[in-house]
């Protein structure tokens, strides 16, 4: 991303686009698939070479007036533990796995999602759910919000 300017133009971007079901053609079209982080600043890395959190005062700063300007959403993918937590709040469950176990309760407005980062290939080789039951349908999804 810092690189080339653009959001996941890396192998987290390649997993994610696989989960999804689409090429790289339909995930960078701007008229069908919104990218919208928690914060539009890089945080910095922490001790051990991953992100940092999202600074605290990114999202309320600016999150609720362009969520209200994008008037034809058709499905929100909640990549990570703070897309989580901020549009979930007291709906989310106690861990990310929790969460996105329980997916269905979110629907149809919202699905969650681990990060698609290397970092979590233990997490989703450790929940194999995810690639059995929640893909099929999160591709499902994706292709008919795409179509629709």
């Amino acid at each position: 991303m810092h690189a080339s300017g653009t959001p996941f133009t890396d192998p987290s971007g390649d997993r994610l686009r696989s989960w999804l079901g689409i090429d790289s053609e339909t995930f960078y079209d701007e008229r069908r698939i919104a990218i919208i982080p928690m914060g539009f600043c890089f945080p910095g890395l922490d001790d051990k070479g991953g992100d940092l959190p999202p600074r605290r005062e990114c999202a309320p700063l600016w999150r609720e007036k362009l969520f209200s300007a994008l008037k034809h959403v058709e499905l929100t993918l909640l990549v990570g533990q703070y897309a989580q937590a901020w549009h979930l709040k007291e709906r989310r469950k106690s861990s990310l796995t929790e969460t996105v176990q329980a997916w269905r309760e979110y629907g149809p407005d919202f699905i969650p999602l681990p990060h698609p980062s290397w970092r979590n290939n233990a997490w989703v080789k450790k929940n194999p759910w995810f690639e059995t039951e929640l893909l099929p349908v999160l591709r499902k999804r994706v292709a008919a919000a795409l179509a629709g």
